[in-house]
């Protein structure tokens, strides 16, 4: 008898084994490729841009001097004395306007005395002043003499003992006048610093100093910073959104982003504190200041460049809820508006109207196109819609076809979400705006967040999300491969529902290695290098794989997403004629699964397989390891419409599939 028993239970046992190898190993995913679903906007992966972390001034705008116009409050922060051979001059900040405009005021006089060797002023960039070997730079400023003698002025860069370039010129005019020219480095920096001296004797008034590279991407005159750039292009983003951001509200309105400000001649840019200068007592950041080198009228030419639909955000006549909390009154509204009323006409107006004439005058003739304008940043409350219905009402009936982006506030859920989708959708707004930085374990087990959405009413737009390692906000955030992983078993049920969610987007984008204020970020740079985290290649594989249209998916026969740890979307790519499924296995096995193209008749004789993936959740990717998680490219071999592929544990995988035979 006890036989029998043991018998029977080893029966059992065997029976258990093997039916749960078989939900290990032999998970079925059915691609209904017969049945198309709806469109996928064009504009489903996009990119975010807010001025935090050093992302425009020591980032993205590639000006390497720091405080250039002498116009910070500390006119002289980032500027210190400096001299050679014990020559004591002196130095005098004027408020007199060296150009003749209130944007601009101050200038610097230095004052080298008879005698000496060389007195002037060094600048420290923005954490050191980055210069590769053979790399040119032009060196401008605006300056004159004052007195009968001429100065002979010196320029160099310089690292510790290391001269690594100078060169010298005289300045002979007395009336304000720009000098410029090139300086070649002979040796690699990241940590240098500019010197300007009058060699011997002499007075001269500067200001308007720059330090800027010839090798931009496009090459062009205050152009951007190529590698960054580089690395958004190869996103093949659907849209670019700008200035932010809580920079768009500022700490009170007063500091608020006023897109005017920052177009025309770089002398006429009024600088403004930045909203991240004292945000964080963790990371103090006193000399973070917008040059607006990096204007509305760039972001414009940088939408383009890389292939984006332009989203510029507007402030609502609110400030900042987590600061002041400043509100303009609702009579006061109307300036506000007209903000709105004239980007949208030097976006999209002809070159012979007033707006456009600005734009042609700036090199763009041709109007931008701008399709879509956001309506504050991520306010809350009864007091932002009935400012957001001002708005709208003016907007929609003088530009119809001109989408609006509005707020579901800081949180993805809770009362002020419910009750500001609830006003949204009495609106008939457009787009509603969506921000979540939540832990890991939230985006995996929120991929089926959007499944049982309305489909009809307002857009959502993911607008900013980044999963948090430690807290949100916490400095202690990392971008690990956990974060990635879980973003991208969410981000598959962005696409599962690109019907009802349009537009998405990583936030923030950019991170200074010595200037950052928030973690995680989507990109990590330094003075020289930059690299894309396991996040970024997460972004890119979304985007640059993005179909036509979408492909119902099953997971055992269920359209749930997550099940047994796997989540998946598809989509049919009319363009190419390729199935695109995208994989997410977030177990710490490897699993064995069943592709089934139901409806697919005709297959090519291979496909291509993109895996990004890794075995420890905590791996990151560096400035000296940049691609210790990156995308790698396989070769897969199909015979027929179902056919089994091993899935390696922790990895995101995006099958090509050729339906042409």
């Amino acid at each position: 008898m006890l036989d029998r028993i043991t018998g029977f239970f080893r029966i059992c046992l065997l029976a258990i084994v093997v039916f749960q190898t078989q939900i290990a190993f032999a998970q079925n995913i059915t691609v209904q490729v017969d049945k198309p679903g709806a469109a996928i906007p064009k504009t489903l992966f996009g990119l975010f841009f807010e001025d935090i972390n050093f992302g425009a001034d020591g980032g993205l705008y590639p000006e390497r001097i720091k405080n250039r116009s002498f116009e910070f409050p500390n006119p002289m922060m980032g500027w210190k004395e400096f001299e050679r051979g014990n020559t004591k001059g002196q130095l005098y900040i004027f408020d007199h306007g060296s150009i003749n405009n209130t944007a601009n005021s101050h200038y610097l006089r230095i004052k080298a005395p008879a005698g000496g060797t060389a007195f002037g002023v060094t600048n420290e960039g923005f954490r050191g002043i980055g210069v590769e070997k053979g790399a040119d730079f032009t060196f401008s400023m605006t300056a004159r003499r004052i007195g009968p003698a001429t100065p002979t002025l010196r320029v160099e860069l310089q690292d510790g003992d290391r001269l690594l370039c100078q060169t010298h010129f005289g300045v002979a005019s007395t009336e304000w006048k720009t000098y410029t020219v090139t300086l070649r480095s002979t040796e690699t920096s990241s940590k240098a610093r500019l010197n300007l001296m009058i060699e011997g004797d002499g007075t001269v008034d500067v200001d308007m100093l720059s330090l800027f590279p010839k090798d931009t991407f496009q090459n062009r005159s205050n152009g951007l910073r190529k590698d960054l750039v580089t690395l958004l292009k190869d996103m093949k983003p659907g849209f670019l959104r700008f200035p932010g951001g809580c920079i768009v509200e500022g700490r009170y309105l007063e500091q608020r982003y006023q897109w005017k400000t920052t177009i025309g001649d770089l002398d006429e840019r009024r600088l403004i504190i930045n909203r991240w200068n004292t945000e964080f007592h963790w990371r103090p950041t006193p000399d973070y200041y917008q040059s607006f080198g990096l204007g509305y009228y760039e972001y414009f030419l940088l939408s383009e460049d890389i292939g984006a639909e332009p989203l510029p955000i507007l402030n609502c006549g609110m400030a900042c809820q987590f600061n002041s909390s400043e509100l303009a009154p609702l009579e006061d509204l109307d300036h506000y508006i007209q903000d709105a009323i004239d980007l949208i006409e030097f976006a999209n107006a002809p070159a012979n109207t007033e707006w456009g004439r600005k734009r042609a005058a700036m090199g763009h003739p041709k109007p931008f196109n701008l399709k879509m304008i956001g309506i504050g940043n991520e306010q809350w409350g009864p007091q932002y819609v009935e400012r957001y219905e001002v708005f709208a009402k003016v907007l929609k009936q003088k530009y119809p076809n001109i989408a609006l982006v509005s707020s579901a506030g800081p949180a993805p859920e809770g009362e002020r979400f419910d009750f500001l989708w609830e006003k949204m959708r009495e609106l008939k707004a457009d787009l509603i705006d969506e921000h979540y930085y939540m832990e890991p374990k939230w985006f995996r087990n929120n991929a089926g967040r959007y499944d049982d959405y309305p489909r009809s009413g307002p857009k959502v737009f993911a607008g900013e999300y980044a999963a948090q390692s430690v807290a949100i906000a916490s400095p202690d955030n990392r971008n690990n491969w956990e974060c990635a992983l879980s973003e991208a078993a969410f981000i598959t049920g962005l696409e599962r529902n690109a019907d009802v969610v349009q537009m998405s987007s990583y936030a923030p984008l950019f991170g200074h290695v010595d200037a950052w204020q928030w973690t995680p970020n989507m990109i990590w740079f330094d003075n020289l290098r930059s690299y894309g985290t396991p996040n970024y290649y997460v972004q890119k594989m979304f985007s640059v794989n993005q179909g036509t249209k979408l492909l119902p998916v099953l997971l055992d026969g269920s359209a749930k997403n997550g099940q047994g740890e796997l989540y998946s979307s598809a989509s049919l790519d009319e363009r190419t004629g390729e199935v695109i499924v995208k994989v997410v296995n977030t177990a710490s096995a490897a699993k064995e699964v069943r592709v089934n193209l139901a409806g697919a008749s005709r297959f090519g004789p291979s496909a291509k397989a993109f895996v990004l993936q890794s075995t420890d959740l905590k791996a990151e990717n560096s400035l000296d390891n940049p691609t210790r998680i990156a995308p790698v490219e396989r070769q897969v071999s199909i015979s027929s419409g179902e056919f089994a592929y091993t899935l390696t544990p922790q990895s995101f995988t995006v099958l090509r599939i050729s339906l042409k035979s």
